[in-house]
């Protein structure tokens, strides 16, 4: 099931001129599919997929206080980091809820915050909430910026093509300004959750277009395509990746979702923080974020609740999809503690369908 909440990204219209279609929804307009659904997971697998995410929230933050306010209410640690370097943290509520899970980049001079898709308003609004008398200063800059996302096997050498020597001199988390054939854009190494280097290109409008059309003039010998929601829904449940608000939500909490990577335990106090780390000493967390096989396709859109074969509540099913590569319909969930080994037998059922039988598996499942 796909949740789409946003308005249309700045690229839209060009990617329209360029013969792909998209969709209206809620007064908004996407594309699902650029070519097909079985070429753009074959190229986010074995090539170069390339998302157009700015419809992300992306924020520019200013003054002084920045790095501290940050580092005091979210939970890694923010306080010294160095310029044209990155940072994943998560804002949470002061039950350890997720609030979102967010990425800063260190300009030096200001910062930029890149939220989820679904969070942002809300990201801003619990950011805005705690600046009283820090000096920081928070601006929507989403008419301002292009994001793009690369993902594949082949994307290191599709990006050395696009960016030169920069792209090897970058160490993960790091990015670098790039002047290259006419276009000036931002490149950003990132790991994946597979282990593989993963990267943003952020640019204006203008440089973002030009970028796009080098890419589609200029893919030689890669198994490059544009990828639409359709084909990344199906990817990102294949490799159990979560996303807002499906996972990233207030329901849950980092130990469930194991973001812990983005939790630095030695640090002061934060939003959360108690919370969190007596979930840590004494071993409470009751349910963690599982993958499941389904007998057959659960209906999209409805609620499935978990049970085992004596009716109790097991867990919850978030995500779903259909996986050719698998031949099996396949999801995301939240399974209680006492559920969580591979194998389990379930049944996922809602109000207003048949119960389904569903058996746990570890992600992701694709590796």
């Amino acid at each position: 099931m796909i949740n789409v909440d946003s308005k249309s990204t700045p690229l839209l219209e060009y990617f329209e001129s360029l013969g792909f279609s998209s969709e209206g929804l809620n007064g908004s307009r996407y594309i699902k599919i650029y070519n097909n659904v079985e070429d753009e997971l074959d190229s986010l697998y074995t090539g170069v997929g390339v998302r157009d995410i700015s419809s992300y929230g992306i924020f520019e933050l200013r003054g002084n206080d920045v790095l501290d306010f940050f580092h005091r209410i979210t939970t890694n640690a923010i306080k010294d980091l160095f310029k044209q370097r990155i940072s994943d943290t998560i804002i949470t509520s002061e039950k350890g809820r997720i609030i979102d899970v967010v990425k800063l980049l260190n300009f030096n001079e200001y910062q930029l915050l890149v939220t989820s898709q679904a969070n942002k308003k809300k990201a801003k609004s619990w950011i805005e909430k705690y600046i009283i008398m820090d000096d920081v200063k928070i601006n929507d800059v989403n008419d301002k910026y292009v994001l793009l996302e690369l993902i594949g096997s082949q994307t290191n050498s599709f990006m050395t093509m696009i960016a030169g020597s920069v792209t090897n001199e970058l160490s993960s988390n790091q990015f670098k300004i790039v002047n290259s054939d006419g276009m000036i854009f931002f490149v950003v190494k990132l790991k994946g959750i597979d282990g593989r280097d993963k990267f943003w290109i952020l640019a204006d409008l203008t440089n973002g277009q030009k970028v796009v059309k080098f890419m589609k003039e200029y893919d030689g010998p890669f198994n490059f395509n544009f990828v639409g929601l359709d084909a990344y829904e199906i990817y990102r449940i294949e490799k159990g990746i979560p996303d807002s608000p499906n996972e990233l939500s207030a329901t849950y909490n980092p130990h469930e979702l194991d973001l812990l990577n983005m939790v630095d335990f030695k640090k002061g106090c934060y939003i959360g923080q108690e919370v969190i780390a007596r979930l840590d000493t004494y071993d409470k967390v009751q349910k963690k974020l599982k993958g499941l096989s389904f007998g057959e396709k659960l209906r999209p859109g409805e609620k499935y609740t978990l049970f085992d074969s004596e009716g109790k509540e097991a867990g919850v099913v978030t995500s779903t999809t259909f996986s050719k590569k698998l031949d099996r319909a396949i999801g995301l969930g939240f399974v209680r503690r006492f559920y969580l080994e591979p194998g389990t037998k379930l049944s996922a059922r809602s109000e207003n369908s048949n119960p389904v039988q569903a058996t746990v598996e570890n992600l992701p499942f694709v590796r």
